[in-house]
């Protein structure tokens, strides 16, 4: 968990969380790491994940959390059609701008769909605080592709289809479990890969992705994909034309410099 602020914490310390006007749920503070917390909760599993429900409230990224107050109506905005899978602590947000009108769409298209599980990380929202790529720690965050997902993958780049991710996420995920010559593997495990100006991409050849946060990883991904001067073009664009940034906001559809 994040603490904000950390200092007003300290390791050993019993948190109590108010759960329908009686604190039921409490935990313990195991370690701490910077503005990282290491809990452990008075439930068990199969409690827990109802407690902290009751307990709390989506977690909106801190640049819209800023803005206006939680609305419940964030539990069904910020979360994908498709989602299936616990784990994740933010939605792939690129993922928010589709519905089961634009799958069919899609579909009638012969544009095939294939569905992968990485489960979005607390180091999404940590902006980089070192000046240098090589220092930065890449936060690890798991993610699965299914044999008959990965040989669906792997015979379309083989047959010379293109391979769209939806989001920096699913980019991450597929390049992760590309070999060099672009086969895509099954995927069972954490990656921790750092994407950067000079990566040379294996698996993906189009992402579709939103207006990120400067200064961040995921402006230095999209910029490895196309070029900077692209991407500081199409942010100057966006900017000029009232397009809307970050989680809730507009969508760009890059193509792979080559």
């Amino acid at each position: 968990a994040f603490a904000r602020p950390a200092k007003r914490v300290k390791v050993g310390e019993i948190l109590h969380f108010e759960v329908e006007g009686v604190y039921t749920l409490s935990a313990e503070i195991l370690s701490k790491k910077a503005g990282e917390l290491h809990l452990k909760f008075n439930k068990s599993a199969a409690e827990l994940d109802a407690a902290i429900g009751l307990a709390g409230e989506m977690p909106l990224p801190p640049y819209i959390a800023s803005k206006r107050d939680y609305d419940d109506k964030d539990v069904e905005d910020y979360q994908t059609i498709y989602a299936n899978e616990k784990g994740a602590v933010a939605a792939p947000t690129a993922g928010l701008h589709f519905t089961d009108e634009l799958f069919d769409k899609l579909k009638a298209k012969n544009i095939e769909l294939v569905f992968l599980t990485l489960h979005v990380g607390a180091g999404t929202f940590l902006p980089m605080t070192v000046d240098e790529t090589d220092d930065h720690i890449m936060h690890a965050e798991y993610g699965y592709i299914d044999k008959d997902n990965a040989i669906k993958l792997s015979d379309a780049k083989r047959s010379g289809k293109r391979i769209v991710a939806v989001g920096t996420t699913s980019l991450r995920l597929l390049e992760s479990a590309a070999t060099d010559e672009g086969v895509i593997l099954p995927f069972a495990d954490e990656t921790d890969i750092f994407i950067t100006p000079g990566y040379k991409f294996k698996a993906v050849d189009v992402l579709l992705t939103n207006f990120h946060l400067p200064k961040s990883t995921l402006f230095m991904l999209v910029s490895a994909f196309t070029s900077l001067d692209i991407m500081q073009n199409a942010y100057k664009y966006a900017i000029e034309n009232d397009y809307r940034f970050y989680s809730y906001g507009d969508a760009c559809l890059l193509e792979i410099s080559r």
